[in-house]
């Protein structure tokens, strides 16, 4: 199976608090004529990882996918972290690959790359994921509910992720955002893993940077 993400305008809102008002008031109901599958947006981060831990625990690894659109660039420890995490919940990485780097999106779209447009994530994350998604439904009669690694602090993404996911697909798709919905208290998702997994965190993280995507060239942020 497979994977993939982001963009849509909305406004930004002032706390976590806040967002989550939103996020419940917007939620979609799934279609019950396809079998729900849980597809945990795995974007090599440790959120993301603890995420996918935590669908697994609560609906069974044969519900669930973890599923992560490969850009081309990301650090090479990134890909020795995701399989360890793999390993340790036990599924598969479905894989989603454009064949372009975010450079090379750029360039075929004469087009300079910054926070406010980021097109290689159009391209490489999001179009492959709703190709993904509809042939879940299409090829295998599933109706599939995204699970984000977006916590508290990036409450503004999860929004814009919502209505996203609502508008653009041919029918709309479930998202929920459990760092902000269900874990109510400061959750150290990095200590978790690195203490009681006992997985090396990603070493982008190490030299700094606050997303591990991109090998720290993320038009994005880094």
């Amino acid at each position: 199976m497979s994977k993939e993400i982001n963009k849509a305008k909305t406004k930004k809102t002032g706390s976590g608090r806040n967002a989550l008002g939103i996020l419940n008031a917007g939620q979609i109901e799934s279609n019950h004529s396809r079998k729900p599958i849980h597809v945990a947006m795995f974007s090599g981060g440790a959120s993301s990882a603890y995420v996918a831990y935590h669908i697994v625990q609560k609906y069974g690894k044969e519900n669930c996918v973890l599923f992560f659109t490969d850009t081309l660039w990301e650090d090479i420890d990134n890909y020795r972290f995701m399989d360890e995490v793999a390993e340790f919940i036990g599924l598969e990485i479905t894989t989603r690959i454009d064949g372009r780097t975010p450079e090379e999106v750029f360039h075929d779209m004469r087009f300079l790359g910054n926070s406010r447009m980021a097109k290689c994530s159009e391209e490489l994350k999001v179009r492959q994921t709703l190709i993904y998604l509809e042939e879940l439904r299409d090829e295998h009669n599933l109706e599939p509910i995204l699970y984000f690694g977006i916590g508290p602090h990036e409450s503004h993404r999860a929004i814009n992720l919502q209505n996203f996911y609502e508008h653009n697909p041919i029918e709309p798709i479930a998202t929920r955002f459990p760092m902000i919905e269900t874990f109510t208290e400061d959750l150290d998702t990095k200590k978790i893993i690195r203490d009681e997994w006992k997985i090396a965190l990603p070493r982008m993280y190490g030299l700094g940077f606050s997303h591990a995507n991109c090998a720290g060239r993320c038009v994005r942020g880094g």
